[in-house]
């Protein structure tokens, strides 16, 4: 670890960027002064749209045309604002590499993944290509991807979410850079697989110095591997301290309120599960699916996505499904809409069947405009080339019975629906490619609800969300929940979130429900040792407290070999 006599790696010196726009000039980062040295983790926190990942473009020198920065950025002891691009493209990847926030928009779906990882190495390396292809499975395997050399084969669509970011971190760090910038890098990944990437994150930052700045939300990912915390609120550093310090005896009230919009798991007997919805428990289930499996080959190997899963949803009830990337959750989600067809078993959505040859298509069309989704990748989900407003019409003109009937009233209610999920409404003119990641997450969740449907399927709905945005998201849906009365498939790798929302939790591991239960007997008092472990893997906002939950994980998962 370094140490405060170590030489700065990465300076920033009163760096400011202004974007230019039609409503005029916009400072995005307002005289940013930090330092970070090697071998340290340095976390850069705040809400969506406060100025971290403008920042590290800044950093990158992969700001739009339409950004001017003033100040100094100096990298390895070398100012770098004003150099060429050429001079940028042999600095990006051998000194310093970025692990960006959608792993789907990073990588080219064109290629295989090893191509890419090859690609990056003999960009700046000069090896020859069957010594790039052995480290860049090696890499695949340093970061877990199961069957490296396979994967390495494959294409990004083949991956789930979190493999796609894993591979997006080994290209990141294919050229062993110096300094590696990692926007929210486990975004994407389940407890139990983000607890390994934190591991090669700490382990590069003490075995090899490399200096790391984690862009994150997520609290317990910056208690379990920062040295420091910087906090950033609308453009301003606002505070700058250890971990222990920012986390514990936070002095700017903007972090206090951070830290208090965080969910917990609590401990045993401090919450009543909820239960199927009162009322409701012989009702028709909202989502039923029933025996359903799903396979497909690979390179000849057979996956089983769905494995005989069976689970209902009642009219008014939440229900979480949690699991690790792969596990069959998002798999399940677009198999109970109908997106994509089971091999075995019945899947039913308020009633009417969406699988097998009892299908009545005309039906399924009508129940679609009762449904509403949330999609995991809100890069790859909101189309680039319309505007926000347009995109939160979209339902209402695809099914235009349910929608107001004039213009202006439908204008409205896009604006209603902006601000309901903390947007200005003037952002119904802007693309989603000038919103932050967790700005376009709430845009997806405006279109989601804008036919207040009686079924919501949320596939990682807060996954881009800070968390006090998250927050006034999952109070947003709690409140629409209670006003409509829709129910709820809540899929998410966030246990506490599932613990807030829900009143059933179902795990799978490997296609199957291994546990299925009320909230608190499932994310307090597991029975399966699986649910256990996944447990054990969440971090928590409290720097000490996770030490000792890191040392009690790293001894279950090693008592044996000892």
């Amino acid at each position: 670890m370094s140490t405060p006599t170590t030489p700065a790696l990465l300076t920033l010196d009163d760096l400011q960027v202004t974007f230019r726009t039609d409503g005029g000039p916009v400072r995005a980062v307002k005289g940013m002064s930090l330092d970070l040295r090697a071998g340290e983790v340095l976390a850069l926190v705040g809400e969506s749209g406060s100025g971290k990942s403008v920042t590290s473009l800044a950093i990158m020198g992969l700001l739009p045309a339409t950004a001017t920065f003033e100040g100094s950025i100096s990298l390895c002891g070398e100012e770098i604002v004003g150099r060429s691009e050429r001079e940028m493209n042999s600095i990006r990847g051998a000194k310093v590499g970025m692990i960006f926030q959608e792993p789907m928009t990073a990588l080219n779906p064109t290629m295989r993944i090893g191509d890419q990882i090859v690609e990056a190495i003999l960009n700046h390396e000069e090896l020859s290509k069957a010594e790039a292809h052995e480290r860049a499975v090696a890499l695949l395997r340093r970061v877990g991807i199961p069957e490296p050399e396979a994967k390495a084969k494959g294409f990004p669509h083949e991956m789930s979410g979190g493999q796609r970011q894993r591979v997006v971190i080994a290209i990141a760090l294919a050229c062993k850079p110096d300094l590696i910038i990692a926007d929210e890098p486990t975004t994407a990944l389940d407890v139990t697989v983000q607890a390994e990437i934190l591991d090669l994150i700490r382990s590069l930052a003490e075995e090899s110095g490399t200096a790391f700045l984690l862009v994150t939300h997520n609290m317990g990912v910056v208690a379990d591997v920062a040295h420091r915390v910087a906090v950033m609120f609308r453009g301003d550093l606002v505070e700058v301290g250890s971990t222990e310090q920012v986390l514990t005896q936070p002095a700017h009230d903007y972090t206090r309120r951070l830290l208090a919009a965080v969910p917990r798991l609590p401990v045993a007997g401090e919450h009543t599960p909820s239960g199927i919805a009162e009322g409701t428990a012989g009702a028709t289930p909202a989502l039923s699916v029933s025996g359903a499996k799903l396979s497909y080959r690979v390179k000849g190997a057979t996956i089983h996505a769905l494995d005989d899963v069976s689970l209902a949803v009642a009219p008014g009830e939440i229900v979480g499904l949690v699991g690790e990337s792969g596990s069959g959750k998002s798999t399940l989600g677009r198999a109970a809409l109908g997106l994509i067809p089971v091999d075995e078993g019945r899947v039913q959505v308020l009633g009417t069947q969406m699988t097998g040859r009892w299908r009545n298509e005309r039906a399924e069309r009508k129940v679609r405009s009762r449904v509403g989704v949330i999609f995991q990748d809100p890069g790859s989900s909101i189309d680039p080339r319309i505007t926000v407003g347009q995109a939160i019409l979209e339902p209402m003109q695809v099914q235009p019975q349910l929608a107001p009937k004039t213009r202006a009233d439908r204008a409205a209610r896009v604006r209603e629906l902006l601000e309901a999920v903390e947007l200005p409404g003037e952002y119904a003119d802007r693309y989603p490619h000038e919103l932050s990641g967790g700005q376009r997450q709430r845009v997806g969740l405006a279109r989601a609800v804008a036919l207040e449907p009686e079924l919501l399927v949320a596939d990682e709905p807060t996954s881009a969300l800070d968390v006090s945005v998250q927050a006034t998201v999952l109070r947003l849906l709690g409140e629409l929940q209670e006003r409509i009365g829709f129910a709820c498939l809540f899929i998410s790798h966030d246990l506490a979130v599932v613990h807030q929302m829900s009143d059933r939790v179902a795990v799978m591991r490997r296609g199957k429900i291994v546990e299925l239960g009320p909230v608190d007997q499932v994310l307090i008092s597991p029975q399966e040792e699986y649910s256990q472990r996944l447990l054990a893997a969440v971090p928590v906002p409290d720097p000490a407290v996770q030490a000792l939950r890191r040392a009690a994980r790293w001894e279950g998962k090693h008592g044996d070999a000892a």
